[in-house]
C-alpha cells in the first residue's frame, strides 16, 4: 500500500516537474523571441522600449529671410516660445498657487482667468495654453518671467514676422504653420512660390536617458545636421515702395474707392521697383479678405490708356498723320457709334489734339478707317496684350479681347471692351520707353544660401519682344509730352495730363477713364468710373514707368479734376523716384532749358524755427515760415533734393497767418496748402495773381486755398492795378 502512495507521488511529481520545465522553456523561449525584435499584439517591444528611453531634442531652423533689393528686410523669422506649465508635485518645480498664476496671466496671454484656471486643474503632469499660449514674442515672455512664477516655461521656437506690416501684401504673401512638423508653409504670394527655396530643414539630437530625464552617461548621441532657408531678394526699392504705400494709403483713406492699384517699374529692365493695391492686409494679423493679387489677377477695362499703344500702332504702321484733321464729337458706322467724352466735340481738330484731348472719336477713326481691325489685334499681340506677361508672380491671368463685333473692334482702340491686367499695360509700355524693345517684368532679383553666400538662382532682365521701331517709340513719347505739358486751350479744353506735370523733369504720360457697367447698364455719375494715368520721364530717356488705376472713388465737389485721386499718387511716387534715381531738374531760363545742380534737404523735425531757417539760408534755400517754436511739418519731405533758391515751407506751432503767394508758382503754393491742411482750389494756369486767404489772415487745416493762376504778364497787371487801388481785395470769390 505505502509503496503504491510513493509510486504515485512520484509520478505526478515528474508530471509536475515537467509542466514546469515546459513552462520554463516557454518563458526563456518568449524573451528569446522578444529580444530578436518580434512584435506581441502588433508592438515591437525592442523598438517601443527605444523610445521610452529615447530623448530627440529638435534643432530648429530659419526660414529664409525676403529682402528689398536694397537690403531691406520683408519677411524674417524671430524668436517665439510655446508657454507651459508643469502641475506635477513630483517635479521640481510647479505650479502651487493655481488662481495666482491663472490671475496673473490672463491679461498677458489674452484669456480669461476661468480658462486658465481650468488648464491648471487637469489631472495631468503639464499642460499648454492652446493657441493664445503659442507663438509668444520676447517682450511677452520677459512680462511673463518677471511675475517669478513656479512651474511655468517655456519652448523655444520661432515665428514669420513682417517688420513692414502691409506694405507689398499680396507681393510677399504670409506662411501657415504645419502642426505636425511644427514648420511654416508659404500659403501666398512669394512665401509660396518660392517656398521651396525659402523651407528650412529642421535638424535632431537623440540620446538615451534616465526616467528623471538625465542622459545616460558614454552613450553616443545621434545628430541630424539642420539647414537654413534660402534668403530671397525681390527687385523692389524699399523707398520707391514707401512712397507708394503712403500715397496709396492716403487717398484710398480721402477717397474710399472700391479699389486701387499702383505699379513702378523699370522700363529698361522691367525690373518692378514698387507695386501695391487696396484694399490691402497686414501680414502679420492676416486680415485679408480678397485673395487675389489685383495687378496679376484682375483684369479691366483700361480706358484711354490704350490709345498710347493704338497711337504707336498706327505710327509704326506707317498709316498715321497728326495734322490730319477729323471732325469730332461723334462717328457713325455700320455696327454702331462712338461720342467723345465731351459730346460736342471740339470741332474739327487734328489728330494730334485729339490724342492730347483723349478724343474717342479720333482713335475710332484711326482704328477703323487706318489700321483696320486685323493689324490693330495684330499690335495687341505684338504689345503682349493678349497673353500673360509670365511675371514670377503666383494666380497671374490674362487679358479678356472681344473681338466678335465691329463695335468690339473699334471700342478697343480707346480701352473699351475689352479688359486687361495692370501688368500686361506696364510690360506693353516698356517697349515705348525702352525705343522699342518690350522687357519682362519680373520681382525676384535672387536666391542666395545664407551660409555660403552663393547664389542659388538670379533673374535677368528678359526681352519680350520688339513691338515697334525705335522712331516710333520716339514719336509716340514726343505726342504723350505734349499730353501732359501742353496748356493751350482748344475750344473750351486743354489736355488731359496737365494735372501730372512736374516742372523740370519732362514728365510725359496718357490718362485714362473708363466707363463701368451694372447689370448691363451704363452707371453714370463722376464717381463710377476708373481713373489712370500712364506715365514716365523723363521723355528722351525714360527711368522709369508710373501706372496708377483707382476705381470709383468718392470725390468731392471741391476736387478740381475727376482723377485727383489718381494725381495724389502719381506725383508724389513720380517727383520722389526721379529724385532718387538722381535726375536732375531743368529749369526754363530766356526760352532756353538748363540743367542746374541741387542739394539734398535735410530733416527739421523737432528743431527751433529760427535755426532752421539759417540752415537754410545758409543752403541758398528760400525758408516759409507758419507758426512758431519747433517745428512739427515740412515741404518738402526730407531727402528731396533741391535747386538753389527753392521754397521750404516750416511748420510749427501757435497762430499760423497765411504767406504772400504773388508769383509763387502752382508747386509751391502746393507745400503752403500740404504743410497747413488747406483745401487748394485752383483757377488758370501760370504763377499766383491773386488768393484767398489774403496775406497775413489766420489759417487753419480745412480752410480753402482758392488761387488765381496767370502768366507774368497777368502778374504785371496785377501789380499795377493794386498800385492803383490800394486797399481794395481780391476779386475772387469763395464758391469756385
Amino acid at each position: 500500500m505505502f509503496q503504491r502512495k510513493r509510486k504515485s507521488l512520484s509520478f505526478w511529481a515528474g508530471i509536475v516537474g515537467v509542466i514546469y520545465m515546459l513552462a520554463f522553456f516557454v518563458v526563456i523561449g518568449r524573451f528569446v523571441y522578444i529580444a530578436q525584435g518580434r512584435e506581441i499584439d502588433g508592438h515591437n517591444l525592442t523598438s517601443l522600449g527605444k523610445k521610452q528611453w529615447t530623448e530627440v531634442d529638435v534643432i530648429d531652423e530659419k526660414r529664409g529671410t525676403i529682402y528689398s533689393k536694397d537690403g531691406t528686410v520683408l519677411a524674417e523669422d524671430i524668436p517665439a516660445y510655446t508657454l507651459f506649465a508643469v502641475l506635477s508635485p513630483k517635479a521640481d518645480s510647479y505650479v502651487k498657487d493655481k488662481d495666482k498664476t491663472a490671475r496673473e496671466l490672463a491679461p498677458i496671454l489674452g484669456m480669461k482667468e476661468s480658462d486658465i484656471r481650468a488648464r491648471l486643474n487637469q489631472n495631468l503632469y503639464q499642460v499648454e495654453f492652446g493657441q493664445a499660449g503659442q507663438k509668444l514674442t520676447d517682450a511677452m515672455k520677459k512680462k511673463i518671467d518677471q511675475l517669478k512664477l513656479p512651474g511655468i516655461g517655456f519652448i523655444p521656437e520661432s515665428k514669420r514676422y513682417y517688420p513692414e506690416q502691409s506694405s507689398a501684401a499680396y507681393t510677399i504673401g504670409f506662411t501657415q504653420s504645419n502642426p505636425a512638423t511644427n514648420q511654416q508653409k508659404g500659403a501666398f504670394g512669394i512665401e509660396q512660390s518660392l517656398n521651396h527655396y525659402l523651407s528650412e530643414k529642421d535638424g535632431s539630437v537623440s540620446f538615451y536617458r534616465s526616467l528623471s530625464g538625465v542622459p545616460i552617461p558614454n552613450q553616443s548621441r545621434n545628430l541630424t545636421q539642420s539647414k537654413p532657408g534660402n534668403d530671397v531678394y525681390l527687385t523692389l526699392n524699399s523707398r520707391i515702395q514707401t512712397v507708394l504705400d503712403q500715397a496709396m494709403d492716403k487717398a484710398y483713406k480721402q477717397y474710399d474707392p472700391e479699389n486701387m492699384v499702383g505699379i513702378v517699374a523699370d522700363p529698361k529692365t522691367g525690373q518692378i521697383l514698387a507695386m501695391s493695391s487696396k484694399p490691402d492686409f497686414n501680414l502679420n494679423k492676416r486680415d485679408i479678405k480678397q485673395f487675389n493679387n489685383a495687378p496679376v489677377s484682375s483684369r479691366y477695362e483700361p480706358g484711354s490708356v490704350m490709345k498710347t499703344f493704338t497711337l504707336a500702332a498706327a505710327i509704326d504702321s506707317g498709316v498715321y498723320n497728326g495734322h490730319a484733321t477729323y471732325p469730332s464729337g461723334t462717328y457713325r458706322f455700320n455696327g454702331g457709334a462712338v461720342h467723345d467724352w465731351r459730346r460736342s466735340g471740339w470741332g474739327t481738330i487734328t489728330f494730334n489734339q485729339g490724342f492730347e484731348l483723349s478724343s474717342n472719336v479720333g482713335f475710332s477713326i484711326l482704328a477703323d478707317k487706318y489700321l483696320g481691325a486685323d493689324k490693330l489685334k495684330n499690335y495687341l499681340g505684338r504689345f503682349g496684350l493678349t497673353q500673360p506677361t509670365g511675371v514670377d508672380l503666383p494666380g497671374e491671368i490674362s487679358s479678356r479681347v472681344n473681338w466678335n463685333s465691329k463695335i468690339d473692334q473699334v471700342e478697343a482702340s480707346f480701352g473699351q471692351g475689352s479688359a486687361f491686367t495692370a501688368m500686361q499695360i506696364v510690360q506693353a509700355t516698356t517697349a515705348i520707353a525702352n525705343n522699342g524693345t518690350m522687357m519682362r517684368p519680373y520681382i525676384v532679383d535672387k536666391v542666395v544660401n545664407p551660409e555660403t553666400k552663393k547664389v542659388v538662382f538670379s533673374h535677368h532682365p528678359e526681352v519680350a519682344g520688339h513691338p515697334i521701331s525705335k522712331k516710333t517709340a520716339i514719336e509716340t513719347r514726343a505726342l504723350m509730352r505734349q499730353v501732359v505739358s501742353d496748356h493751350n486751350v482748344v475750344n473750351g479744353s486743354k489736355a488731359t495730363g496737365v494735372a501730372y506735370d512736374l516742372p523740370g523733369y519732362d514728365v510725359i504720360g496718357k490718362t485714362g477713364t473708363s466707363q463701368l457697367y451694372a447689370n448691363g447698364q451704363l452707371m453714370t455719375g463722376r464717381d463710377n468710373y476708373i481713373y489712370s494715368f500712364l506715365g514716365m520721364a523723363p521723355q528722351k530717356d525714360p527711368k522709369l514707368i508710373v501706372y496708377v488705376a483707382v476705381r470709383q472713388p468718392h470725390l468731392k465737389p471741391s476736387d478740381l479734376f475727376d482723377s485727383q485721386p489718381v494725381i495724389d499718387v502719381v506725383r508724389p511716387v513720380m517727383s520722389s523716384s526721379l529724385q532718387y534715381f538722381n535726375v536732375e531738374k531743368k529749369v526754363a531760363e530766356e526760352g532756353r532749358v538748363r540743367s542746374v545742380h541741387s542739394v539734398v534737404l535735410n530733416s527739421f523735425n523737432r528743431q527751433p524755427v529760427d535755426q532752421a531757417v539759417q540752415m537754410l539760408k545758409g543752403q541758398n534755400l528760400e525758408p516759409v515760415v507758419l507758426g512758431e517754436g519747433l517745428v512739427r511739418r515740412q515741404m518738402p519731405y526730407p531727402g528731396e533734393q533741391m535747386i538753389a533758391g527753392s521754397k521750404v515751407v516750416l511748420s510749427g506751432a501757435g497762430t499760423q497767418k497765411m504767406p504772400d503767394l504773388s508769383g509763387w508758382s502752382l508747386a509751391d503754393c502746393m507745400k503752403v496748402a500740404e504743410v497747413a491742411g488747406m483745401r487748394p482750389i485752383i483757377h488758370g494756369n501760370g504763377f499766383v495773381i491773386s488768393q484767398k486767404p489774403d496775406p497775413g489772415s489766420i489759417i487753419q487745416s480745412g480752410d480753402r486755398l482758392i488761387l488765381q493762376m496767370g502768366s507774368g504778364a497777368d502778374l504785371e497787371k496785377q501789380s499795377e492795378a493794386g498800385n492803383e487801388n490800394s486797399g481794395t481785395t481780391s476779386g475772387l470769390s469763395e464758391n469756385p
